[in-house]
């Protein structure tokens, strides 16, 4: 189960940095695509944290961060290789993979800073509780750790591109849409932990 869970967990970041580039709206708000996945890294997280130890969880955390690296750089390689005559989508290519470095560099720092905390949190309180409360835990450590994610992230990657006010909107409506899938996502915590609980008892 902690193998399913680690590519679980790295596929889905991987997928968020692709996703980043649909915008989609709700009503007046515009938000990435990639929030209806990146959430549930958060959740994974938890979860091995919650059966494996906190060492296991920010191991998880390590590997994601060195996966997306590398993943950066052969996409990196793949933009900058000749395009075969017949292949007349290499613009389309660029846009959708490429993204911008200060992006990358938001997304990177963001990721890092926010999933570290997550473990942190998540642990403290577990140390208080011990195997009660996982919902607190679940939902106080994704909480705090996603409002440094977006605002990390929003701040790096568009300070000076939008105006002010155009930003704090941007934080506030994404940090909104988050908490409601973190809260939503509960149910699912006790699940993973479950199946995950009664895999290792099986071992």
């Amino acid at each position: 189960m902690f193998v399913y869970l680690n590519a679980l967990f790295v596929g889905l970041l991987l997928i968020s940095n692709i996703l980043g580039v649909k915008l989609f709206n709700i009503g007046e708000f515009i938000l990435p695509a990639a929030v209806i996945v990146y959430v549930a890294t958060y959740l994974i997280t938890d979860v091995i944290g919650e059966v494996y130890g906190k060492d296991a969880a920010r191991k998880t955390v390590q590997a994601g961060f060195v996966t997306q690296v590398i993943a950066l750089l052969f996409i990196y390689i793949a933009i900058q290789l000749p395009a075969a005559p017949v292949f007349e989508s290499q613009s389309e290519f660029e846009t959708i993979l490429g993204g911008s470095f200060r992006v990358i560099v938001a997304s990177l720092i963001s990721y890092i800073a926010s999933q570290n905390l997550d473990v942190t949190i998540f642990h403290r309180l577990k140390a208080k509780h011990g195997d009660k409360k996982l919902w607190l835990r679940n939902n106080l450590s994704t909480m705090t750790s996603q409002l440094v994610d977006t605002t990390l992230f929003i701040t790096i990657a568009f300070w000076g591109i939008v105006p002010t006010n155009v930003l704090l909107g941007m934080i506030a409506t994404q940090y909104v849409f988050k908490l409601c899938i973190a809260i939503v996502d509960t149910p699912f915590a006790y699940l993973l932990v479950k199946m995950a609980k009664r895999n290792e008892k099986v071992m």
